[in-house]
């Protein structure tokens, strides 16, 4: 038996089994899916929308293109919704996310992705069953809290963005969305290997980047973080920069200075090794504690740039800034 099938299964008895008691009170919710993700079946979603209303006053709905998710999560905070619900992956999250700010709603993130990390640096379990009877446990102890909301350009994020060498290989990973959900973290060390060779060996663009406080690097990739891990391979947490949680009101930051054939795997070894770091590298710029910084381009070639682990596009420069206690969630 699959772990697929043995989640239905599970999910199948938790909605018939669901709290439904006409006396207590129940909050609206909006459960925006995914129906492209990973994990995500019409037969999930529907035991997974029917268990809620158990508890909850629940709307569902689909997403039908990119940033549909963040027009939904703007009309659902004017509408007054207790909570927001994704059911996706971290795409899915970024999108929604970019329509609560400054909003009292709070978000509560579904694991439907590959890699779930906001789910799991909030302590949601990343399995959809568990998650979904930690989130109906929630109706007798709502207790929403503040977190912050980096920006890059404007576009928040939650978790980690990127210019360079990782927004390419998200870039190349983003084109092939079924190698992506058939393999996982080894389709995307695998995209890491070829980007790496073929766009970061010889003559990568460059970027100058500037903390607010002064402090400068030069490099060909920067990493931006508003907590730790930057991301997970299955169940290991790879930690770049380090010194920022979701509520520190700060930001950390490396800087990969140069990409070379030696540099790139001894950084890769540090970011998997528990006891190494990767700021401690000697082609590598650390930023630990920075409310802000900018990365523009040295020769004026478009930088890639990704957020929460999507490809949004090339800049000539990203302006980073931080939102402290932007954003409500539930956890």
């Amino acid at each position: 038996m699959t772990d697929a099938t043995t989640s239905l299964e599970q999910l199948e008895a938790l909605a018939a089994s669901r709290y439904d008691d006409p006396a207590v009170q129940r909050r609206r919710m909006l459960v925006i899916v995914n129906p492209y993700a990973t994990t995500v079946s019409d037969r999930l979603r529907n035991l997974v929308v029917y268990a809620l209303q158990g508890r909850y006053e629940v709307t569902a709905i689909d997403t039908e293109s990119r940033n549909h998710a963040t027009e939904l999560t703007r009309e659902a905070a004017h509408e007054g919704y207790d909570v927001v619900v994704t059911f996706g992956g971290d795409g899915t999250v970024n999108e929604a996310v970019n329509g609560l700010i400054g909003s009292p709603t709070p978000i509560f993130p579904l694991p439907g992705g590959n890699t779930n990390v906001l789910c799991r640096m909030l302590g949601i379990p990343n399995e959809i069953v568990d998650a979904t009877e930690h989130l109906l446990s929630m109706a007798d102890r709502w207790a929403p809290r503040r977190i912050d909301l980096p920006l890059v350009n404007d576009r928040a994020f939650t978790f980690s963005s990127g210019v360079g060498l990782d927004a390419t290989v998200v870039r190349r990973v983003d084109a092939r969305p079924h190698l992506k959900a058939r393999f996982g973290p080894y389709f995307f060390t695998s995209a890491a290997v070829v980007s790496f060779l073929k766009d970061y060996l010889v003559n990568p663009p460059r970027m100058i980047v500037e903390a607010d406080d002064g402090e400068t690097a030069v490099g060909v990739t920067t990493i931006v973080q508003n907590g730790d891990p930057y991301t997970f391979f299955a169940k290991k947490p790879i930690s770049l920069a380090e010194g920022a949680t979701l509520d520190s009101g700060t930001l950390s930051s490396v800087v990969l200075q140069r990409a070379t054939a030696l540099a790139v795997p001894t950084i890769a070894a540090r970011a998997f090794l528990p006891r190494a770091h990767v700021a401690k590298h000697r082609r590598v710029t650390a930023f630990p504690a920075v409310q802000g910084l900018t990365v523009r381009s040295e020769d004026g070639r478009p930088l890639p740039l990704q957020v929460d682990g999507d490809f949004v596009g090339a800049v000539t420069e990203a302006r980073y800034a931080l939102r402290p206690g932007a954003l409500a969630v539930i956890s």
